[in-house]
């Protein structure tokens, strides 16, 4: 069809056969074989040229639509090998969306400026949901996940830290446990929750009962009430870095309370490419990371997965 479409335009086999970076007889070739799959002649021969038909002219017509399709669908292909186009949804907590997806997405859409983000904040059983039915492509969850029908690639592996404000009698320490803030004034996240379970945990086991001053939903907020002086914010190290200005410091706390994080999809299909694209980014993010915020805490409460660890732990995910 191709080369039926080059004589109409061209008028001879042989200007067709330079358009189609064929040779003379290879042309005329594939013009017999056409003409004899349809059943009928397209060209009158007059002096040297090729006249069309009208038979001919009708199929011209409706050929050089579908070769433009052909050549549209040939683009797209190569735009998305290549991810000049695309779309990604995510979903991710709101403190994971705040406080690192920023600079991993500025990375990310260095590489691929074509690609369109979607970027969910929703609570983690939401998003597990929404994961699994594929209403998303990925999404960012705290583990363990217990989801057959999910795949988990673990990312991160953050400590806890204690915020207090620099002028804090309490601030030159090298790290806080329970019982160094017996009595003080706590701002504690997620009552309810693992996290927060974990944390009370080791104060029982310290034989202190921590001094709530104040329950928050929010990293963000635990660190702004920290700035004020109004009590020592116990939270995830990994994502409180955002928020430690305004005269703040952050110290280790132990026992060790790890937040392990992972990047999720549905068991069935898995990764899309650009889901793959997206998590070797993040990757790359925490290896250049890891160090740098390590340093700023004291202490290496923020590290990224290692191939071990990814291997491990989605195992026991899984």
């Amino acid at each position: 069809m191709r080369a039926f479409a080059s004589i109409v335009r061209t008028g001879t086999v042989t200007a067709a056969g330079r358009e189609l970076g064929l040779s003379q007889p290879a042309t005329s070739r594939l013009l017999a074989h056409f003409e004899r799959s349809i059943g009928f002649t397209l060209f009158h021969r007059d002096r040297g040229r090729l006249r069309p038909t009208a038979d001919a002219l009708l199929l011209f017509e409706e050929a050089e639509l579908a070769l433009g399709n052909i050549n549209h669908i040939r683009d797209l292909v190569d735009d998305i090998a290549r991810f000049r186009v695309g779309r990604l949804r995510l979903v991710a907590p709101p403190s994971f969306s705040e406080g690192v997806l920023p600079d991993i997405v500025a990375g990310f859409l260095r590489r691929f400026p074509d690609v369109h983000l979607s970027i969910d904040a929703r609570s983690v059983e939401t998003a597990k949901q929404m994961i699994a039915t594929r209403a998303v492509d990925a999404g960012f969850i705290k583990t363990p996940v217990d989801r057959d029908d999910l795949a988990v690639e673990p990312v991160v592996s953050s400590g806890t830290v204690c915020v207090l404000s620099s002028t804090h009698r309490l601030a030159a320490e090298r790290h806080l446990d329970p019982s160094k803030l017996r009595g003080e004034p706590l701002i504690l996240l997620g009552l309810g929750g693992r996290s927060r379970a974990q944390v009370e945990a080791a104060f029982t086991a310290a034989g202190v009962v921590p001094n709530v001053r104040i329950d928050t939903h929010t990293i963000g907020s635990a660190c702004g009430f920290a700035s004020r002086g109004i009590g020592i914010a116990i939270v995830n190290a990994l994502l409180a870095q955002p928020y430690l200005r305004d005269g703040l410091t952050a110290l280790p706390f132990r026992p060790d309370l790890r937040h392990e994080y992972a990047f999720v999809t549905a068991a069935v299909p898995g990764l899309t490419r650009l889901a793959r694209e997206f998590l070797l980014q993040t990757r790359a993010w925490f290896v250049s990371a890891d160090e740098r915020r390590a340093r700023a805490i004291g202490g290496s409460s923020v590290s990224h997965a290692s191939s071990k660890a990814r291997r491990s732990s989605s195992k026991r995910s899984r």
